[in-house]
């Protein structure tokens, strides 16, 4: 199953716009395009450059913009006989995986540089995106409380975001251990 959705870039003086192609089990960028106008053309191009690499997927799922519904996308993925799968309307929950790279990507790079334009973005992106795939690529194992938690090929992000949730609940656990003594005083009976 694969997965495609656009976000805006900002750069200095606007935005541009970015689509992706993302393979749901690896994790994987397969294409992207960054334009200055959203138009269908955009998807249609990234689409056919996935099918052209990487052949063929099942479903392809994504929300119901208007890039997506259009009549050049779908009948891309109708030529291809592709199954095409459509979030539901506020669902964007139902494109996780999409939206987590959106985030890891300007979080981590766009947000951190601030282009001042298109070439730069392009650039800085291209960059990014080459250093993710690499991270998805590896295989790891995290181990907490001798349960595994994550299996291999997952993003390199997840880990990160777990080691912070687990150093925010120990935090948590010493704030409120120091809050009950001193609240009960010290126990005479040790």
């Amino acid at each position: 199953m694969w997965a495609a959705d656009i976000t805006y870039i900002p750069i200095g003086r606007g935005f541009l716009y970015l689509v992706a192609i993302l393979d749901w089990a690896s994790r994987a960028v397969l294409s992207w395009r960054l334009s200055n106008t959203m138009d269908a053309s955009l998807c249609v191009e990234a689409l056919e450059e996935a099918l052209a690499r990487f052949g063929k997927p099942e479903i392809f799922n994504t929300d119901q913009g208007s890039q997506f519904t259009s009549v050049a996308f779908t009948g891309t993925l109708a030529q291809a006989a592709v199954r095409i799968s459509m979030d539901g309307r506020g669902r964007w929950m139902d494109n996780i995986f999409i939206e987590r790279l959106w985030r890891s990507l300007k979080y981590e790079d766009v947000y951190l540089k601030g282009y001042a334009g298109g070439r730069e973005a392009w650039a800085g992106i291209a960059s990014w995106i080459a250093y993710y795939k690499r991270a998805s690529q590896h295989p790891s194992v995290y181990v907490a409380e001798g349960k595994r938690l994550f299996g291999s090929g997952c993003d390199p992000a997840g880990y990160f975001g777990f080691r912070r949730a687990r150093w925010t609940i120990a935090s948590a656990e010493v704030v409120a251990r120091l809050a009950r003594l001193n609240f009960q005083g010290p126990s005479g009976r040790g």
